[in-house]
């Protein structure tokens, strides 16, 4: 892992998990992604990974009209890194989700290591009510939903986007066997570092939430990288926090977010994503960490810069 002095934290803002019954802070349409995004690069985020969601439903959406709608907002009201998914949701096709990166051409996008399960159904649990019916069947789905990231379509990205566009990639790893096919692309020289490595605990269908388990990707990629990449750690839900504090104390950048985690303490939702970073903020500089802002980030990743994107 390379040599840092400072923290990147990124801020997930709304992702494809949670639905809208679940909070009513959970952003949704351009106005509230905006607002949220820009007010958690302020309270210190330097990455801001964004998705899109319909208006009217809050259901996981990937036109690049409605990225357009978010996207010039943000970037002319804060410096951050602007980090589109390539993940989408449920029901989209690789194309379908690399539409708004290949339009708008930003400086990272998320990239995906491997074609796996990916289990929301159990929040069917602790859910009863919802406003959209779309949201039942949204986590009923997810029993029978493949989350599809085959070679083919990971070199379909790099390509695109990567040759492309000269985009960044944040690569989501949720389970050892992603590290080792990062591991591949390096090899084959697709994949340039420095890496940007999130290693991702606590999703159903990838590698669990145990405390051990961070050590073993944090080993893992050790061994494969050394000092060719940049660690990052993402955990869900109430792991958010415990997780990213302590794989910060080992050097490791964070990432927070509503995306991920929709509370910020014991029972009591976040009312907003600028809460969730400035509490991991607060956390990282009572343990002497200090927090890196955009410019530093980007010097760190490597990132093409704000004025060569395409919004």
């Amino acid at each position: 892992m390379r040599k840092k002095s400072k923290a990147i934290i990124t801020c997930a803002i709304t992702g494809s998990i949670h639905t809208p019954s679940m909070s009513p802070y959970l952003p949704v349409t351009p106005d509230e992604i905006a607002t949220q995004a820009v007010d958690a690069a302020k309270a210190g985020a330097s990455i801001l990974h964004l998705h899109a969601r319909n208006p009217e439903t809050g259901k996981p959406e990937a036109s690049p009209d409605v990225y357009n709608a978010f996207l010039p907002r943000i970037k002319q009201a804060c410096d951050a890194i602007i980090n589109i998914t390539t993940g989408g949701g449920q029901g989209m096709s690789i194309d379908d989700r690399i539409a708004a990166a290949e339009k708008f051409s930003p400086e990272m996008t998320s990239l995906n290591m491997g074609t796996m399960n990916f289990g929301l159904f159990p929040m069917l649990n602790r859910y009863s009510d919802f406003k959209h019916e779309w949201e039942r069947q949204h986590l009923e789905l997810s029993k029978d939903f493949i989350f599809r990231n085959t070679f083919g379509d990971i070199e379909k990205i790099l390509e695109r986007l990567g040759k492309g566009h000269g985009v960044r990639f944040e690569f989501e790893c949720y389970d050892v066997g992603h590290l080792y096919t990062l591991a591949h692309f390096l090899d084959r020289k697709l994949v340039t570092p420095p890496l940007f490595v999130q290693t991702i605990f606590g999703i159903l269908g990838g590698i669990g939430p145990d405390p051990q388990n961070v050590m073993v990707m944090r080993e893992t990629a050790e061994r494969l990288f050394g000092d060719q990449y940049h660690w990052s750690v993402l955990a869900a839900g109430r792991f958010q926090l415990p997780f990213c504090t302590m794989a910060a104390t080992m050097g490791a950048n964070v990432r927070v977010g509503l995306e991920d985690n929709l509370y910020i303490s014991k029972g009591k939702l976040a009312e907003s994503n600028a809460a969730l970073v400035a509490k991991i903020r607060h956390i990282l500089e009572e343990l002497s960490i200090d927090v890196a802002n955009a410019e530093e980030a980007r010097a760190m990743l490597g990132t093409k810069g704000a004025d060569r994107v395409g919004f």
